[in-house]
Formats: structure tokens, sequence, C-alpha cells
């Protein structure tokens, strides 16, 4: 009863904060970098490509470009997920319609003002992050093609070269469809924003590996292969205290290290785990 009464107060202030960091996100978008002649990164500055060229609202176009993500999602990465990624993509599109009608003037120079709403906003996605959150479709679609790519080959990449080029893409289409400031003043609104998203995330887009030590961990493994669809590497290890146990190792993505984390949360028998972030792996054959 109180494991479960647990799980919800911490769902419950998981989703307070998501909301929070879309709320700061959107203002950051809204209230500085819009009015500053930039454009937020990922799927919402295609939004707002968008919706400079077609005139349509711009909370519209951003939420329309991330639906089908968000869809993705429900199959990929599980409905617990989802849910919290639609609840922080409809409180970010909900708050770009609200600050976009609120007065706010941010009387400072134009590159101090954008450095600052890049500093907003990723501390707004470190939030949403840290709590299992998403309002990006680009880090859904690099988590798939990450899992995918592991299922095929046996190997697994760092989603950083996935995102760098979906957003190379959106700053190519901003420079030649809108201008080069915008485009410009963009990267550096993504340089300040994933520096301080990575400072506080432990660099999401990295490869977790999850290290668990434990005295019967069959059970445990069984549920990471039939819900996660993970192996997992067994060795057999000796504590100076606790005796003889098992290692169970596991490599997950930073968005299935939540899902990870839940199983392991059910877990009857006790366990130690640590969490560590790796680069890239690769399994010579």
């Amino acid at each position: 009863m109180t494991k479960i009464f647990g799980k919800r107060y911490y769902d419950l202030v998981s989703l307070l904060f998501i909301i929070l960091g879309a709320l700061m996100a959107s203002f950051s978008v809204a209230c500085i970098l819009l009015p500053n002649d930039t454009l937020d990164y990922g799927t919402a500055g295609l939004g707002i490509i968008i919706s400079r060229l077609s005139g349509i609202n711009l909370s519209v176009c951003v939420f329309a470009v991330f639906l089908p993500f968000i869809i993705s999602g429900i199959f990929f990465l599980g409905k617990t997920f989802t849910v919290k990624a639609l609840i922080g993509s409809v409180t970010y599109t909900v708050g770009l319609e609200l600050f976009e009608n609120i007065p706010f003037v941010l009387n400072t120079e134009h590159f101090i003002a954008v450095a600052f709403g890049g500093a907003i906003l990723g501390a707004g996605l470190s939030l949403i992050l840290r709590f299992g959150g998403c309002i990006d479709g680009s880090e859904i679609l690099a988590n798939i093609i990450v899992d995918k790519y592991s299922e095929k080959t046996g190997r697994n990449i760092s989603m950083t070269s996935i995102l760098v080029t979906f957003n190379i893409l959106v700053y190519t289409a901003a420079f030649f469809l809108l201008n080069q400031n915008s485009a410009l003043l963009g990267l550096l609104v993504y340089i300040v924003a994933t520096s301080i998203t990575d400072h506080f995330t432990d660099r999401f887009e990295a490869i977790k590996r999850v290290t668990i030590i434990t005295k019967n961990p069959d059970g445990l493994i069984n549920k990471i292969k039939n819900d996660m669809k993970k192996t997992c590497t067994v060795m057999d290890s000796y504590g100076a205290i606790a005796g003889k146990n098992k290692t169970v190792i596991c490599y997950v993505t930073y968005f299935e290290l939540r899902r990870l984390r839940d199983i392991i949360d059910s877990f009857e028998e006790k366990a130690f785990i640590t969490v560590s972030s790796i680069d890239e792996i690769h399994i010579k054959k």
C-alpha cells in the first residue's frame, strides 16, 4: 500500500514539474525568442517556420507538427511516456497561445536576450526530461531510430548525431525560407539550451548502462525481456557483506530509463542499482 501511494505521489509530482517546465519553455519562446527574431529548435522550430510562412496560428502549427511523433510514441515508447509527452506538449502549445497575448518587453541587448531566453528554455526542458516527459518530436524520432538500429545491428548509438542532423535541417530551412538572422540566432539558442539540458539531465542523449546487483534476478530479467524487448547480461558476483549475488547489466535510452526504473520498483527482491552514461557501443562479430 505504501509503495502504491509513493508511486502515485511521484507520478503527480512528475506531472506538475512537466507542466512547469513546459510553461517555462513556452514563456521563453513566446516572450523572449520570437520577439527577438529567433526560433526554438526541433519540431517546435519547424512549427514556427510553418506558422511564419503560412500565417496559421503558431500554437496550432507547433502541435500539428508534434502530433505524429506523439502517436509514434504510443507504439514504441509506451503509454506512460506518451501520456507525459502529450501533457507536456499540450501545456507548451497552450502556453504559447497564452504568453503571445501578454505584453512583455526585455529591455536589454538583442544578443543577451536570446542567450537568456535559451537558458530559460533549457531549464524548462531539463525539468520535463528529468521527470520522464518530452515536448520535442525530434527526441522521440531519435529514440525510435536508436532502438530500431540496435535491434537490427546489435549496436547502440547515441541520439546526438540524429538530433544534430534534424536541427541542421530545421536551421537550413529557416536560413533560406525566413532569414539568416533567425537561423543563426536559433543556432545560438540550441547551443545554450542543450548545454543546460545536458548538465541537469546527465547527457540525456547518451546511452544509459543500468547495473543491478541482486540475489535472484530471474523475475526481473523476464519482465525486462517481455515488457521492454531488451536483453540483459548476467554475471556472478560476490559482495564482502552480502555474499554471492548476480549482476545484471542492461543498456537503454534515456526515455526507456523511466520504464526500466518502474520495472525495478515492482521487483520484490532487494537490489543495488547504478546508472551511468555511455556514448556508443560496438559489438564485434
